[in-house]
């Protein structure tokens, strides 16, 4: 492989490398410690060297140095792995570069000519390589380290890798840190000792860079329980963020299937790339910033000048460029941003080539202009066809009186700065089933209505007026902090639901999807859902005391909304608080305005918050507590334990402070949500506690700051709301009120926006990705706890050993999930099921776990008995295993009596084990997700297993023939390769002679009395069909008879009982003494923990 030359001031450093070859001009050398003579301590010291140094011609065994005669200069310009690779660059060199090198007259054109002509080999290289990478022949030996020394399977796909320092206690060894797709890995080794460190990213509880004195800066992982740091990273930032997505991607992946579905850019774990996360990670941040749909994709930036008519002034930013929005957002990202839906752009126009500069046209006679934009040529053609836009000649008709258009808005826009006039951009028809909002239904306003209240809401819509035709109305208005300051002032209720909508991104959603909420209304009205039943239970529980809700009209409003979006999203379906949250978007918007906002909230603003577990919800709440302990160290000195701030706060995050604060107050909170996202939340949550701080501190428990904080919440009002009394006191009691100094809502906003306005998005979503590690590893392991509780009560494992086995059952769960896009294991995954029925492994998971476990090494990886086992441990053959089945399984091979463990062999190779079809398919599959749980079944399931009598020996039918033969293959397999395998060999057979001894003897004796042929019943066994002749004491007689037996014997079917079976083995001494000889299960627990990966590797 040729390399960039890079200078070499010692030829035989620390004589560490041999020369091989040389000549005037070039030297081919060979590593110490590799090919002929190799080894020893040379070797070892090699070894660690090339774990440590950077330079891949250093970890290269062979390497080409070019060198001039007058010069101790060398520089190092090929390395190679084989000799056969270098031998090959040296020969090229040999041929193709010697007899040119004569003709220059200096050393230093010699070297120039040199570097040249290698730099123009790489180059050619990297033409024609398709390893999409910054260095592929570098990142290719790499990859070949990471295969030799972690043993991964060979679909694991490795993502970049970085020198740095592992701290091993306070020892630091340098060595590698490569992240793939599933794992973090260390390998370091020197002077003989090896360090190697593998963690799957489904493992990490903490990812964070800390500081101390002794490290400066580093990266803390914790994972089982264990702290590792890592140190010494060139670019540590860049580290750091590759691995927060890389765990972020695999905790989406394979715990919060959810929010992964909707990231079809990384559904395929074997293209995961640097670049690819980067740009995922880049398209996630624009979507977030721009309240953008989730199909979009940040595709292109350019940074530009926009003209702010507003500002009269040129603001200098970055177009932002998805498959439908051209956004625009200046510098610091709060000034000022713009987002313009591509079906709104009539034209893109080049005024001035000189200036580098276009005009982008909307409908509703506003114009844009963009200036000094590097690469505006293509920026205009790339917009034109996103829009449908031509440039050609043959629309000059049109397209003159389009450019006519907009030069003349341009030319306004220069000459009368003060005069700019934005109009309203254009609405589409709502196809709502109800056209109006509850609001102006229930409480119209009354225009001849003077008094304070009314004149100030008047005001206000005045400000709001001023406001749009100036930044303009609709989705393309200019948002700036005079937006935000009228937001903190508070909206106009005639306004609300407008503004909701376009805050929100809504207004964009229910324009690209006309007539989508009715078809929904028209298909989810009627069904029959868990969802459904949860629903009509909870509508007259949402704001019942409004008036709106006491209607039918409301009720049903909120019913269609509420079913509609079940059935738009069967995975969330209908959670508590959806109702509550509802019910005021009903309020201030039309119906399918509300139904577009749900989708808003519950998909994009707050994900992951409305779900069985609501993950989004106790992740904000810890980045909740973590902004309490940086702005509120009193009360985090006076109250160390924070989560009772939790528990207090969860149902502030859950309803936006809906189910604490008056209606009138709670939807000032609502519209700075809709604005600024949980940002909002989170100020006013942490003002909140400020203004309580002196009570706070001085409470004695828990129970008096709830009453402290619940007076609060009830004494705060909204004096500007002009709301009647009857609406106002709708959401709680004011029994406080009269005792309680007031606290006006738009005062405590103001405080949270002066006080807590300094906290950033940016901060808010990596403290959101950070705590999220640590939230779903919490509820992971209370599902373990919980899963371990039930099962210890039917098996005799230890809680340890319990723990283990369910550490490797859950593991071997997602080896099956690591590398597939649609693994059976990881669809089943669901966390509304109950515990138990998580996490379930299908036949081929369970036969490689159950071949690592299984005490007596009878059970080969897919092998016939597998599926037998598999087959009998199914209980209710729905074709998956859970834990506690596959742990009763197992406790009775371990520690079961002999009787018991006899009796899981025998019904092995009995229905419906033994007499399933061979393919290992299950015909039965039951149905999983939200809405479709059968809760009778579960009842009657419920109920059958605590009727459920314990299972004796006389209630086992009877082996046939082919059975029990297979029945003797197993326990030979059994006893194959135990030290005693020969007595214990001839024990089988002399049981196998025995049984079919006393077959014969059972079937003689009952041949008195056995009944005529044609009144046997059809399940006779085979001793009562054999021959009614009994033996003649003549010879002649007894040889006939003899022959006729032993005919009736082999053409006839025999069967044998458990008692039969136990009673002969019981006779047995080597069988009985191997059946109850204690297996370490400890010590299988620790081989299957090493071995579990690999039996993935060498499937």
């Amino acid at each position: 492989m040729w390399l960039k030359p890079e200078e070499i001031l010692l030829k035989n450093a620390f004589k560490l490398w041999v020369t091989e070859k040389d000549n005037e001009y070039f030297v081919l050398q060979r590593r110490r410690g590799y090919g002929e003579g190799g080894g020893g301590l040379t070797g070892l010291l090699v070894g660690t060297l090339d774990t440590v140094l950077d330079s891949t011609s250093k970890v290269a065994p062979y390497r080409i140095l070019h060198h001039t005669p007058d010069s101790q200069v060398y520089w190092s310009i090929a390395c190679g792995v084989t000799k056969e690779e270098i031998i090959q660059h040296w020969d090229w060199l040999q041929q193709n570069i010697m007899r040119t090198l004569s003709v220059f007259d200096s050393s230093e054109d010699v070297t120039s000519f040199v570097q040249g002509k290698i730099r123009g080999l790489i180059a050619e290289e990297g033409k024609t390589c398709l390893v999409q990478e910054d260095d592929p022949e570098k990142f290719r030996e790499a990859h070949l380290r990471f295969e030799k020394w972690f043993e991964l399977p060979p679909e694991e796909k490795l993502v970049t890798y970085y020198s740095c320092s592992y701290w091993k206690g306070k020892v630091p060894c340098q060595g590698w840190l490569y992240l793939s797709t599933n794992f973090l890995c260390f390998y370091s080794y020197l002077l003989g000792a090896e360090v190697k460190l593998v963690i799957s990213w489904d493992e990490l509880w903490r990812l964070e860079k800390t500081s101390n004195v002794i490290l400066t800066e580093s990266i803390h992982v914790l994972a089982h329980g264990e702290d590792h740091y890592f140190s010494m990273l060139l670019h540590l930032n860049e580290t750091f963020v590759i691995m927060e997505q890389l765990a972020d991607y695999s905790i989406k992946r394979l715990f919060d299937k959810e929010s992964f579905q909707r990231e079809p850019a990384l559904s395929d774990p074997l293209q995961i790339t640097k670049r690819g996360l980067e740009a995922n990670a880049k398209s996630e941040q624009f979507r977030t910033f721009f309240r953008l749909p989730k199909e979009e994709n940040l595709l292109e930036v350019h940074e530009s000048f926009l003209w702010v008519p507003f500002s009269h002034f040129n603001t200098l930013g970055k177009i932002c460029l998805s498959e439908n929005y051209l956004c625009f957002a200046s510098q610091d990202g709060s000034q000022c941003h713009v987002i313009i839906p591509m079906r709104e752009v009539v034209s893109v126009e080049k005024p001035d080539s000189s200036s580098r500069a276009l005009t982008v046209c909307v409908r509703g006679k506003r114009a844009l202009r963009f200036s000094e934009v590097r690469d505006y040529q293509r920026l205009a053609n790339t917009i034109r066809s996103r829009c449908g836009i031509s440039a050609s000649p043959q629309h000059s008709a049109s397209s003159e009186a389009i450019r006519g258009e907009c030069q003349s808005l341009i030319n306004h826009f220069e000459d009368n700065p003060e005069d700019v006039t934005l109009m309203v951009g254009q609405k589409d028809s709502s196809k709502a089933v109800s056209t109006e909002a509850l609001m102006t239904v229930f409480h119209p306003q009354d225009v001849e209505n003077l008094d304070p209240k009314m004149l100030k809401e008047k005001m206000k819509e005045q400000s709001w007026n001023i406001h749009f035709s100036e930044y303009g109305r609709g989705t393309s208005m200019f948002f700036t902090r005079k937006t935000r300051d009228l937001i903190v002032r508070g909206v106009p209720e005639a306004l609300r639901g407008e503004l909701w909508m376009l805050f929100s991104g809504a207004v964009n959603d229910m324009a690209t999807h006309p007539g989508y909420y009715t078809e929904l209304v028209e298909q989810s009205l009627g069904t029959s859902t868990l969802a459904t039943d949860e629903i009509e239970r909870d509508l007259h529980r949402s704001l019942p005391e409004h008036p709106a809700f006491q209607s039918d009209t409301g009720i049903s409003a909120l019913r269609r909304v509420l079913t509609a979006y079940a059935y738009r999203n069967p995975k969330i379906g209908y959670c508590q608080a959806m109702n509550i949250l509802t019910s005021v978007l009903l309020l201030y918007a039309k119906e399918e305005e509300a139904f577009w906002l749900l989708v808003a909230v519950c998909e994009r603003m707050l994900p992951d918050y409305f779900n069985r577990r609501i993950i989004g919800a106790l992740v904000d709440q810890a980045v909740f507590e973590d902004l309490i302990r940086e702005n509120l160290p009193q009360l985090v000195e006076h109250m160390t334990d924070l989560s009772f701030f939790s528990s207090v706060s969860l149902s502030w995050f859950l309803t936006l402070f809906i189910s604490v604060l008056p209606i009138e107050s709670a939807v000032n909170v609502v519209d700075c949500f809709f604005y600024d996202g949980i940002k909002a939340i989170l100020q006013l949550g942490l003002a909140v506690l400020d203004y309580n701080m002196e009570a706070l501190i001085s409470c004695h428990d828990d129970a008096e700051a709830v009453t402290i904080l619940n007076k609060f919440f009830d004494s705060v009002t909204n004096k500007d709301s002009p709301l009647p009394p009857t609406v106002q006191q709708a959401s709680v009691g004011n029994n406080y009120k009269a005792s309680h100094i007031s606290v006006d809502i738009s005062e405590l906003i103001r405080e949270a926006y002066e006080k807590y306005g300094n906290i950033r998005s940016e901060e808010v979503e990596s403290s959101r990705k950070r705590n999220k590690l640590y939230v779903i590893q919490t509820l992971e392991d209370t599902t373990k706890q919980n899963v371990i509780r039930v099962v210890s009560q039917d098996v005799r494992f230890s809680a340890s050993q319990l723990d283990e086995l369910y550490n490797l059952f859950k593991r071997q769960h997602f080896l099956s999930c690591y590398w597939t896009m649609n693994s059976p294991a990881l669809l089943h995954h669901d966390p509304s099921l109950a515990y138990l029925e998580q996490y379930q492994l299908g036949f081929q998971q369970f036969s490689m776990l159950f071949s690592l476990l299984e005490p007596w090494a009878f059970c080969s990886i897919k092998s016939t008995l597998s599926l037998w086992v598999f087959r009998l441990i199914d209980e209710n053959q729905d074709g998956l295993i859970n834990f506690k089945e596959f742990c009763c399984a197992l406790d009775t091979l371990y520690t079961g009596s002999f009787t018991n463990k006899l009796k899981f062999l025998f019904k092995l190779h009995l229905p419906p084990a033994f007499d399933l079809p061979e393919d290992g398919v299950i015909r039965k599959s039951p149905e999983r997700g939200r809405g479709k749980v059968d809760l009778q079944a579960y009842l009657k399931q419920w109920q059958n297993e605590i009727l459920k009598k314990e299972e004796t020996i006389k209630d086992l039918p009877r082996i046939n023939q082919t059975q029990f033969i297979q029945f003797s293959k197993t326990l030979y397999n059994i006893f194959h390769g135990d030290p005693e395998e020969e007595s214990l060999y001839r024990a089988v057979a002399h049981v196998t002679s025995l049984l079919l001894r006393m077959e014969e003897v059972g079937r003689r004796l009952q041949e008195p009395s056995s009944p005529p042929e044609s009144k046997k019943p059809a399940n006779t066994t085979a001793g009562e069909e054999s021959s009614t002749e009994e033996s003649s004491t003549t010879p002649e007689s007894s040889d006939t008879s003899s022959s006729h037996n032993s005919q009736d014997l082999s053409e006839t079917e025999w069967s044998f009982s458990f008692e039969q079976v136990l009673a002969s083995l019981l006779n047995e001494p080597a069988i009985v003494s191997f059946f109850e000889r204690p297996v370490d299960i400890q010590m299988k627990l620790g081989q299957a923990k090493v071995a579990q990966l690999k039996s993935k590797t060498n499937k």
